[in-house]
Order: C-alpha cells, then sequence, then structure tokens
C-alpha cells in the first residue's frame, strides 16, 4: 500500500509550522512514499518552499483559492493508494502514519481519521469546554472510540483511499476555508457523497493516529470563538444543501443531544469547586450553539437565493504507484538506525 501525504500551505506566518509538519512527516517510523506540499496562491511562499524544503514535492494550487482547491491540486499531484492529510500548523507522532493507515486492511474502510489534541502555545484552556474543540481544529468530547464509524474524519488528520476521489471527483469548491476565513466541512461533503455511492464502504476513527496542532493564544478569544461558531452554521447550510438536511446534521444533531448536556452538567457539578471556570464552559457551550444554529438559518437563507453546484470538482488523476519513484522509504519500511 502506497501513501502520500498532503500538507496544504498558504501564508509565510506558519512557515516555522509548516517545516515542522514537513519534518513530521518525513520521520515517521513507517515514512511515506510521497509527501506534497501545496502553496495556495503565495508566490513568496511557493518559492520559499521549493528552495528550502528537501524530500517533497512543492506544487502551486493550480484550482480555485482555498483549501478545497489546494487539497485537490494534492490529489491530482499525488502517486500513492492512499492520500493522507495534515494541516500546515500541525505536527505528527513518529507512529502517526502506521497507525493511520492500519484500519485500511479492512478493504470496506474506505478512509480514516485521527486524532487532534491541542499544543497550547500559551496557558492551557482549561476553561474551554471540551465538547467545543474542533473549534481549535482539534477532536473533541463526544467522538466515539478508535475502530468506530465515523459520518467524515476531521481534515486536519484523516487519510483517504484513491478510489474515493475516482468514484465522486474531489472536494466541492465553494465551501472550505479560504485563507484566514474559516468555514470548513469540505470533508464531510466529500465523505457524505462517496457513502452515498458506495454504502457498504465506511469511515473510522482510529485514536492513536495523534497529531498536535498548535493553538495560538488568538484561537482562545470570544471574537473568534463566535465567528468560527457562525462560520460553522453557514458550512453545515452549504453542505446541507448539497447532501440534504438528514445527512448533513446527523452527527451535529447527536452532539447537540447528548455531548452539550453532559458537559453542561458536569459544568453544574464543578461550579463549588470551580465556580468561574464553571460558568464560562456553560456559557460558551449555550452561546456556541446558538451562534452556530444562527450562522445555519441565514445560510440557509441565503443558499435559497443562490444554490451551490451539486458534486465534487473533476481531478486528473494519475495512476497510484507501486514504487518508490521519490527516493523515500515505501510505506511499511522502517528506516536503519
Amino acid at each position: 500500500m502506497t501513501v502520500t501525504v498532503i500538507v496544504c500551505a498558504y501564508t509565510l506566518e506558519r512557515w516555522d509550522a509548516l517545516k515542522n509538519a514537513v519534518g513530521s512527516c518525513l520521520t515517521q517510523t513507517c515514512r511515506p512514499d510521497q509527501v506534497v506540499v501545496v502553496v495556495d496562491h503565495n508566490d513568496e511562499l511557493l518559492a520559499r518552499a521549493t528552495e528550502e524544503l528537501e524530500g517533497v514535492l512543492v506544487v502551486a494550487n493550480a484550482s480555485t483559492k482555498g483549501l478545497s482547491g489546494a487539497r485537490n491540486t494534492g490529489v491530482e499531484a499525488s502517486r500513492g493508494e492512499v492520500i493522507a492529510f495534515l494541516d500546515d500548523d500541525a505536527f505528527a507522532d513518529p507512529g502517526w502514519l502506521a497507525a493511520l493507515c492500519a484500519p485500511l486492511a479492512e478493504d470496506a474502510v474506505a478512509g480514516v481519521g485521527g486524532w487532534i489534541v491541542p499544543a497550547w502555545q500559551g496557558d492551557v484552556a482549561a476553561w474551554f469546554p471540551e465538547t467545543y474543540y474542533w473549534i481549535l481544529g482539534c477532536s473533541y468530547q463526544g467522538l466515539p472510540p478508535s475502530g468506530a464509524t465515523l459520518r467524515n474524519p476531521i481534515g486536519a488528520n484523516m487519510a483517504i483511499r484513491r478510489r474515493v476521489f475516482e468514484a465522486v471527483g474531489g472536494f466541492t469548491s465553494g465551501i472550505g476555508r479560504i485563507g484566514k476565513v474559516p468555514l470548513g466541512c469540505e470533508e464531510t461533503e466529500l465523505c457524505i457523497r462517496y457513502t452515498a455511492r458506495a454504502p457498504s464502504d465506511r469511515f473510522v476513527l482510529a485514536r492513536d493516529a495523534v497529531v498536535h496542532h498548535l493553538v495560538p493564544p488568538s484561537r482562545l478569544s470570544w471574537h473568534y470563538f463566535r465567528t468560527r461558531c457562525w462560520a460553522e452554521g453557514l458550512s453545515k447550510a452549504a453542505v446541507s444543501s448539497l447532501v440534504g438536511t438528514k445527512s448533513g446534521l446527523a452527527s451535529e444533531r447527536a452532539h447537540l443531544a447528548r455531548s452539550l448536556p453532559r458537559e453542561l452538567g458536569i459544568c453544574i457539578r464543578q461550579l463549588p469547586r470551580h465556580p468561574r471556570r464553571a460558568v464560562t464552559k456553560g456559557s460558551l457551550i449555550v452561546a456556541g450553539a446558538s451562534i452556530a444554529a444562527a450562522g445555519l438559518v441565514r445560510g440557509n437563507a441565503a443558499l435559497r437565493r443562490e444554490p451551490l453546484a451539486p458534486g465534487g470538482d473533476e481531478l486528473r488523476l494519475h495512476a497510484s504507484s507501486e514504487g518508490d519513484s521519490d527516493g523515500t522509504l515505501p510505506f511499511g519500511a522502517r528506516s536503519a538506525g
């Protein structure tokens, strides 16, 4: 099984983080056959990455600006039978890729989501509700155990078989992050679109495939919290317009019904010992759900006027490679010493 890892980048502000992300890919206990860095419409970053990043293929986003287009460009440049994705502001544990690809030994597994933990760049935010860690780009309280079926993995840490893209095309333009605009859910729509085509296949969770996502203090502000919740509502409206409300909101309804009340209950029990922390957590839980719901309503109204075109972007895919054309070790081999 050959594996390509794709890292998408858009700004020089994350240069050091990008180098760490790439370095963590190249020092895996089971190294990928290919690492592709896609630069999203930034000529200065493209020149620096091409010059300084060794052992990887650096390409410019040849599609629409934003994460969906960049990922599609990376998929087109890939050679692996499996395509893994890592964010440019995250870094992987040495055994990440082996653990992420292990469930793919089962042919019915079309893709795998790993576990994403926060790498705090300031003080640990004990007051931040763990059910909202998705705002930080991390795995959140309420996700199922390892091996359980997911509607979709989180894009910062996932592996998807090449056949998924061959069957349904790439990520849909019009959803997904563009620069610092915190839209998302492009992986959600892709996975729902594929499982509708291949209902016997599934996506699963691998909690032991761990990456660390940088969390700067700026992501712990009220402004970022409400902006991200609003954008999530807009993104879910876009996904639901493409795949239907039942599929597009199934996980969110379950999360709202089970996980949020559970953490609210924990907050209530913590009031006597940690009143400030408990009140802050509880207030954010309620506010976040309300803001996301408002974004969903706003997005639905906007999409009734200007609907999105269904279906992913068409991709020009290479045949997957069984060899080791880039000089890196084949997946499954271990480096000496």
